[in-house]
C-alpha cells in the first residue's frame, strides 16, 4: 500500500483536506466517464500546481511514429496515443479581480471531494481565503450524462463570506492542449474553426494523420441564489481558445453560480460538416431538460446499472468500497453501445499503454460483461475481433506467416499492431489464445452457438493456422516447440517453451478442429462458405493435429510441476519473502537485465493456464503449482492478484484469497504499485469482480449448468451478487450459515451447489 487517504464509504470515494502532493492521484481516482468520453478530475478553475490534465473521446487517437534505437523488420510503424482532447470543463473564477487558484490561496479549509458511485456524479467543496483577503465558499458538481452521452454538465457555485464582491466566471474552451504521452512532441490537433453565438461557443478541430473531426462545445447560464439572471458577457477568442466573462456584484452570503453544458460531437457519429449543428441540437436538448432534471436522469440511469451489476458486502466497508469502485469504473469506460469501441487499460483516466484493446478484454472483461449485462454486449466484444480479422492476417504476414494465419495485435486501435516493444509485439503471442478462449467461454456461458458458424470459426481458423506455423519441430525432443516468446510473465523475455503459450496453442488447435467438425455436421451451408473462403483442406487439418498431438511441455520431475519455460530452474530460486522490501517494486528499483535473470514473476503465468483450464487438472495439481509459483510472484501487474485470489479460494485458503482480493479491489484506491497518478487499471477491475463471483462464489459452468461452491471470508458477514445466465437473472446471497438463491423470470432453473442439484423456481427464495 502506498496511500491511505480515501475515506471508507460504501457508495462514495471521498477525500478530505487538500494536499498538493495528492492532486494527480486524485485526478485519476475521481475520474468520470460515460462510455463515449471521459475526463480526469481536473479542477474547473485555474490551478498553477502540478496537475495532469486529461479529457478523452472514445475511439479518437493519434498514430505517434514509433521511436526505437534501431529499426527491426516487423516493427509497427506507430504507437497509438490516447489523445488528450480539447478542454471544455474550464471555468476561471475571479474574486474582485483576483483569480481563484488553490495553489496560491492564503488559506484553504473544509476541502472535500466526493465521487458518488451510486448516482454517477463528482463534487468538490472548500472554503478559501485569497491573497486579497476575500473569503469564499465554493461548491462544484459535475457529471457526464449516460442518457445524452455527448454532453456533460457542471454546476459551479461561489459564495462570498466576509465582503460583498464582484465575481467573474470565465467559462472557456481550449484546443491548445498537449499529451503527457508523446514520442516526438508532435502536434496532435489542428484547430480549424473557433466560433460563438449568444451563450454558446464551438471549437472545431481535427487530429493530425488520423483526421478525426471533432467539435468541442459549451453553453453557460448564470444564477444568483438559484434564480437565473441575464448578465452581459464579454467574449475573447483566438486561434485555439474562446472564453466568455460573466461578472456580477454579489452580496456577502449570496451565492453566484454558473451552469455549464459541454462536450464533443465527432465525425464518427455525424457528418464532419454538421458537427456544429449537431452540437447545437445536443445543447438545446440538454438546456431544455436542465441541470437538475439531467442529474435526476443520471441517478436513474445508474440505478438501472447497479440493479444488475452491484455486489454487496456486509461487514467490511473497505472491501465494499473497493468492488463498487471497480464496477463503477468499468461501466464508465464501456457500456456496449458501440461495436467500434473496446475497453482500454486506462479507460478515460490517463494516457499510458497507448491503444484501446489488449488481451485483457477477452481474458478478464468479457466474463464481467456477460454476467452483468445482456449477452449482446459480450457478443459485440467478440465481433470487434472478427471485424479486425483481416488486419490480424496482415499483422502475421508482416512477420512472415502465410495462408491466412492471423496474429491479433497486443495493442490496437483499429486492428493494426501499434505496440513497439519487441518483446511484446513479436513475442507475447499468447494473446491469440485469449481471443479463442473468449469464443469458447462465450458459448459455454450464454449457450449462444450462432456466433461460431456466423463469424467465430473464421477467427479460430486464422489463429490455429498461426499456431501451426509458429511451432517448430525439434529433432532433439521429437516434439513441436515454440521458441522466442514472452508469456504473461513479462519479467521473462525471449524464452523457449513457455508452458502457458504451448498449452494454449495445443488447446486452440484442438478446439478449432472440434468446431469445424460441429459446423460441418450442423451448419453445412456455413461450413461450405467458410472452407471455400479460407481454402481449408483436410491435409491442413491433419498437419494441425500432428502439431497439437506432439506439442512439448517442459516439466520438472524434481518438483513435479510444469515449468514456466525451459530455463526456469537455471535461475537462483529466492522467494519474494526473502527479497528486501527496499527492492520493491522491482520494476522501479532494478535494471531490466537483473529482472530478466531473476525468478520473479510479474503476474500469473502457469497459473493463468490453470485458471483458464482448471477442469484439465486436479486440485492436487493446482495446489502443487500454486505452492511452487506464487512464492516467486511479485504481483506487479494489475492482472495478477485476481487470478491468485480465485485459486486460493478454490484451495480453501481464505485468508490468502481475501488478502489478494483486497489488493485487486483497492489496487488504485491504495496505490499498491505507486503509479495511480498515471491513471487507473480499468481492465483488471473486471478481475476484481471475478475474485468475488468466481473466487468466493465459486461460479462455474459445468455440463451446461451454473455451478456454485460458495465460501465467505471471516471478515464479512455476508455478500451477494447477480448474474444473467442465459436470460435467467439469479441473485445469490452468501452468509456464514446459509446460501440463498432468488430467480427472476418465468422459468425454473437447475443449478449445482457444492455438487448437488438444486431447482430454483421463479420469484421464490431457495435456501441451502
Amino acid at each position: 500500500m502506498n496511500q491511505d487517504y480515501i475515506k471508507p464509504d460504501s457508495w462514495s470515494i471521498i477525500e478530505e483536506g487538500f494536499d498538493p502532493s495528492r492532486v494527480k492521484s486524485s485526478e485519476s481516482l475521481f475520474s468520470i466517464g460515460n462510455g463515449a468520453m471521459g475526463q480526469r478530475a481536473n479542477f474547473e478553475e485555474h490551478y498553477s500546481g502540478d496537475t495532469f490534465q486529461g479529457s478523452y473521446i472514445a475511439g479518437v487517437y493519434y498514430p505517434d511514429k514509433t521511436r526505437v534505437g534501431w529499426w527491426k523488420n516487423g516493427y509497427p510503424e506507430y504507437f497509438a496515443k490516447v489523445l488528450n482532447a480539447p478542454n471544455w470543463i474550464g471555468i476561471n473564477v475571479f474574486i474582485n479581480g483576483e483569480q481563484l487558484d488553490l495553489n496560491s490561496c492564503k488559506s484553504l479549509y473544509n476541502f472535500q471531494r466526493e465521487l458518488n458511485m451510486k448516482e454517477g456524479w463528482l463534487s468538490r467543496s472548500f472554503r478559501a481565503t485569497l491573497e486579497n483577503d476575500f473569503q469564499v465558499e465554493v461548491y462544484v458538481k459535475r457529471f457526464l450524462s449516460l442518457e445524452l452521452d455527448e454532453v456533460g454538465a457542471i454546476n459551479y457555485e461561489v459564495t462570498p463570506l466576509n465582503y460583498d464582491a464582484e465575481i467573474t466566471f470565465q467559462p472557456y474552451l481550449d484546443s491548445g492542449i498537449t499529451n503527457e504521452d508523446t514520442n516526438w512532441d508532435d502536434k496532435f490537433w489542428d484547430t480549424t474553426n473557433v466560433s460563438h453565438t449568444n451563450n454558446q461557443a464551438f471549437i472545431e478541430a481535427r487530429t493530425m494523420k488520423t483526421n478525426f473531426h471533432t467539435c468541442t462545445f459549451m453553453e453557460s447560464k448564470v444564477f444568483i441564489s438559484n434564480k437565473p439572471i441575464l448578465v452581459e458577457h464579454n467574449v475573447k477568442a483566438d486561434s485555439n481558445r474562446v472564453s466568455f466573462n460573466y461578472s456580477y456584484p454579489v452580496k456577502k452570503g449570496d451565492t453566484y453560480s454558473i451552469q455549464k453544458f459541454g462536450g464533443y460531437t465527432v465525425d464518427r457519429n455525424h457528418d464532419k460538416s454538421e458537427l456544429i449543428e449537431a452540437a447545437k441540437r445536443i445543447l438545446k436538448t440538454a438546456s431544455g431538460i436542465g441541470f437538475s432534471q439531467m442529474l435526476k436522469n443520471q441517478k436513474t440511469a445508474w440505478a438501472n446499472i447497479w440493479e444488475m451489476a452491484d455486489i454487496t458486502i456486509d461487514g467490511d466497508v473497505k472491501a465494499q468500497q473497493g468492488i463498487r469502485f471497480n464496477i463503477f469504473q468499468l461501466n464508465q469506460t464501456y457500456l456496449g453501445k458501440d461495436s467500434r469501441l473496446n475497453i482500454g487499460p486506462k479507460g478515460f483516466t490517463g494516457e499510458k499503454y497507448g491503444g484501446s484493446t489488449y488481451w485483457d478484454t477477452e481474458a478478464y472483461c468479457i466474463p464481467f460483461y456477460m454476467a452483468t449485462k445482456d449477452q449482446k454486449v459480450a457478443r459485440t466484444l467478440l465481433e470487434y475481433r472478427y471485424y479486425h480479422l483481416e488486419k490480424a492476417i496482415e499483422n502475421a504476414e508482416k512477420l512472415g506467416f502465410k495462408k491466412g494465419a492471423a496474429l491479433y495485435p497486443m495493442v490496437t486501435m483499429n486492428g493494426e499492431e501499434c505496440h513497439n516493444e519487441w518483446e511484446i509485439t513479436f513475442e507475447e503471442i499468447h494473446r491469440n489464445g485469449a481471443i479463442a478462449f473468449a469464443i469458447y467461454n462465450y458459448y459455454r456461458f450464454t449457450g449462444d452457438y450462432s456466433y461460431i458458424p456466423e463469424k467465430g470459426l473464421e477467427v479460430l481458423i486464422g489463429i490455429a493456422r498461426f499456431w501451426e506455423q509458429r511451432a517448430t519441430y525439434s529433432n532433439d525432443k521429437n516434439k513441436y516447440v515454440i521458441l522466442g516468446v514472452t508469456g504473461p510473465n513479462e519479467y521473462e523475455n525471449n524464452v523457449n517453451n513457455n508452458w502457458y503459450t504451448n498449452y494454449l496453442a495445443k488447446w486452440c488447435i484442438n478446439y478449432t478442429i472440434e468446431q469445424i467438425e460441429k459446423v460441418k455436421a450442423e451448419f453445412s451451408s456455413d461450413y461450405s462458405r467458410i472452407t471455400k473462403k479460407v481454402n481449408l483442406t483436410d491435409k491442413e487439418l491433419s498437419l494441425w493435429k500432428t502439431v497439437s498431438d506432439n506439442m512439448y511441455f517442459p516439466f520438472s520431475e524434481k518438483y513435479q510441476v510444469y515449468l514456466q519455460q525451459d530455463g526456469f530452474l537455471d535461475k537462483e530460486l529466492i522467494s519474494v519473502a526473502d527479497l528486501s522490501k527496499t527492492h520493491r517494486p522491482i520494476n522501479q528499483k532494478w535494471s531490466w537485465d537483473r529482472i530478466l535473470r531473476s525468478p520473479y514473476i510479474k503476474q500469473a503465468d502457469v497459473l493463468q493456464g490453470f485458471y483458464f483450464f482448471e477442469d484439465h487438472f486436479s486440485n492436487e495439481e493446482l495446489e502443487k503449482h500454486f505452492d511452487f509459483y506464487e512464492p516467486f510472484t511479485v504481483h506487479e501487474s494489475s492482472l495478477s492478484p485476481c487470478v491468485h485470489s480465485i485459486q486460493a479460494a478454490k484451495l480453501d485458503r481464505m485468508e490468502q484469497a481475501y488478502t489478494f482480493y483486497l489488493r485487486t479491489s483497492r489496487l488504485d484506491l491504495d496505490d499498491y504499485n505507486h503509479e495511480v497518478h498515471e491513471g487507473l487499471h480499468i481492465t483488471s477491475m473486471a478481475g476484481t469482480w471475478m475474485s468475488i463471483v468466481e473466487g468466493f462464489g465459486g461460479l462455474r459452468v459445468k455440463d451446461n449448468k451454473l455451478s456454485f461452491a460458495p465460501k465467505i471470508p471471516n471478515q464479512w458477514k455476508e455478500y451477494s451478487f447477480k448474474v444473467n445466465f442465459r436470460s435467467h437473472i439469479i441473485k445469490i446471497n452468501v452468509s456464514h450459515d446459509k446460501i440463498t438463491f432468488i430467480l427472476d423470470g418465468k422459468d425454473s432453473l437447475d443449478v449445482m451447489v457444492n455438487n448437488k442439484n438444486i431447482k430454483i423456481e421463479p420469484n421464490s427464495v431457495v435456501t441451502v
